[in-house]
């Protein structure tokens, strides 16, 4: 294989600019030529593909966001968008893709090697953490510690003033992320997508809290599972005499510069998927598991589902006490 292409596609997630420096720079080493594609499938629709050197990702590593920029695409999953963009690789003798992404990006990337038998290697790169088949995904690490660095500041506020704090994090569909920040925060309740909130058993958490002699809590939210003005609301009207006060995170989770993990994962993910396409290694999904660099079939990660940890969520409510 003489020569490679890479992409981000999707949500941006730290540690992304790590992945595509490792691409670059071990594609040179095995004397490939790299391919940069702006805008992930979009860019890949519309031609917008330029070769790379080193000096392209110099004084990246520790960059938040990608330099080769990432937009959602729903387009994409017309079979008649992805044809032009297969061609477009085809026209510049383009053998390989790398696609560096979450979920969206697994299915986008899924479909061109299914549809047009195209050698794809898949980076997961997702601050949810919700790829089948990986313990980590890049960006994860930093997002955790974004957020917790953020909630440990609301924290000493909601101690100084006794109240009851809902923070909302990021996570549409999935509460990996939240279940994880709950667990690194010391918060006494996390609300997920995956469990329908069960309101009584939140008033009696909170009940039982004050007969313990807790004088404030800490509530993490997933985004799916509710908005936090609307938590808010359904509290105050239960507790009238409890100060009940929310901050929503947002976009804050996708900043922060990488941490040491992202780096390093990211570096060894780029890596290997670049010695895969080279050893003919494709339709993969390059992972960690068990603190081991593994190769999950596309088609696994597409159709898998990971869940949020329940012995984290178990965890949580022992610590809560």
């Amino acid at each position: 294989m003489e020569k490679i292409a890479v992409a981000t596609t999707g949500g941006d997630a730290p540690g992304m600019n790590c992945a595509i420096r490792a691409v670059v720079r071990t594609s040179l080493y095995y004397g490939m030529k790299i391919f940069g594609i702006r805008r992930g499938f979009r860019g890949l629709y519309e031609d917008d593909i330029f070769e790379m050197n080193s000096r392209d990702v110099s004084g990246i590593i520790n960059e938040v966001g990608t330099i080769l920029k990432s937009m959602r695409f729903s387009e994409f999953t017309d079979k008649k968008i992805r044809e032009v963009a297969f061609q477009n690789l085809k026209k510049r003798g383009i053998e390989g893709l790398i696609v560096i992404g979450g979920d969206g990006s697994a299915k986008g990337a899924y479909s061109i090697f299914s549809d047009f038998n195209f050698p794809v290697v898949l980076i997961p790169a997702s601050i949810d953490n919700d790829l089948y088949g990986t313990d980590y995904t890049v960006g994860f690490d930093t997002a955790v510690n974004t957020a917790v660095e953020a909630i440990d500041r609301i924290r000493d506020t909601a101690t100084s003033h006794e109240r009851i704090f809902i923070i909302e994090v990021m996570g549409r569909e999935k509460g990996n992320l939240a279940v994880e920040i709950a667990l690194a925060c010391g918060a006494e309740i996390v609300l997920i997508p995956e469990k329908k909130i069960d309101w009584d058993e939140v008033f009696d958490e909170l009940e039982n809290q004050v007969k313990r002699g807790k004088v404030s809590s800490l509530i993490i939210l997933a985004e799916g599972a509710g908005k936090a003005p609307e938590v808010a609301k359904i509290l105050q009207k239960k507790f009238p005499e409890r100060e009940i006060r929310f901050s929503i995170l947002g976009y804050i989770q996708r900043g922060g510069k990488p941490t040491y993990f992202t780096r390093t994962l990211a570096t060894k993910f780029g890596f290997e998927a670049v010695k895969m396409l080279k050893d003919g290694n494709y339709g993969y999904m390059v992972g960690f598991k068990n603190e081991e660099i593994v190769h999950i079939p596309l088609k696994e990660v597409v159709s898998g589902k990971k869940l949020p940890s329940f012995e984290n969520l178990k965890l949580i409510k022992i610590m809560s006490i």
